[in-house]
């Protein structure tokens, strides 16, 4: 199969919530550092409606609002920002939209477990596995000065190798240090399966010159999900990176969703495992 060419561009889909504003602000700061463009991205249906601060607010009102914030935003930031407006069902316009723009990432704003549009975990995986595009989650925590330390999670999921690509586009770009977390396993099977996970991510990271650090979890420190929470909010990570698992259906594990929605708002980037392959590095 062809790989599609991505470009240089950020989509973000807005309801003009304060959480969707954080996730546009998100953006902008690193649209601003990577120079891509950004797309503000708005779905009119009967769900988003409603959530409108003035429900007699009308498409025209609403394209108005849009070209409005994008004339802010360019300014403000020094980025070129445009928006969109559709009809139908959102997931559906996310996926056609990010297929036609070819956007680098997403950034998606929740309130957590509740919020806008029902942006649970069956949203963000929707999201996710629709568009196979790294998608970034973020909460009302605000971006400072880019990823610097961005926590890797490794458990005995082949699949943790296929967040390479992303991990090393993300760290060479902002000079970040990854920090490697190999989940404790006692049973000698997944023990050793993650050791080879570790050892082949570590080789890859040398191999592009990423600066990198690794961790040992233990038995005795709490879930794993807790762990990696925890690592991150003592050595400050402004990301944290997880795998959707398509298996589950529309469902993350109970330890992922911990991660996405952590209550210190670390953004986490979630990545579909399907076509990523190391030759995609400097993509």
């Amino acid at each position: 199969m062809e790989k599609k060419v991505k470009n240089d561009i950020i989509l973000i889909p807005t309801d003009f919530s304060e959480v969707c504003q954080n996730a546009i602000e998100h953006g902008l700061a690193v649209a601003r550092i990577l120079k891509y463009r950004v797309f503000l991205l708005h779905v009119i249906n009967e769900n988003t409606t409603k959530y409108l601060d003035d429900e007699n607010l009308t498409r025209e009102s609403i394209v108005e609002r849009l070209d409005k914030m994008s004339q802010q935003y360019s300014k403000e930031y020094d980025v070129q920002v445009e928006y969109l407006v559709k009809s139908g069902n959102l997931f559906e316009k996310i996926e056609d939209v990010n297929e036609k723009l070819g956007a680098k990432f997403i950034i998606l704003g929740t309130h957590g477990k509740v919020g806008f549009q029902k942006i649970t975990g069956s949203y963000v995986l929707k999201v996710v596995t629709m568009t196979n595009t790294p998608t970034i989650i973020v909460q009302k925590r605000s971006f400072k000065e880019g990823y610097k330390n961005i926590v890797f999670p490794i458990t005995a999921q082949t699949e943790d190798r296929q967040k390479v690509v992303v991990a090393i586009n993300i760290a060479k770009t902002f000079n970040a240090t990854l920090h490697l977390i190999p989940k404790f396993e006692s049973e000698k099977f997944y023990k050793t399966r993650i050791m080879n996970v570790t050892k082949q991510i570590k080789t890859i990271f040398e191999e592009y010159k990423v600066k990198y650090v690794d961790k040992v979890t233990e038995p005795g420190a709490g879930n794993f999900a807790k762990q990696v929470i925890d690592y991150a909010v003592e050595h400050e990570a402004e990301l944290i990176m997880t795998l959707v698992d398509q298996e589950k259906g529309l469902f993350f594990s109970s330890w992922d969703e911990q991660i996405i929605y952590n209550s210190s708002q670390i953004p986490v980037v979630c990545i579909n495992p399907v076509d990523i392959k190391i030759g995609s590095v400097g993509y």
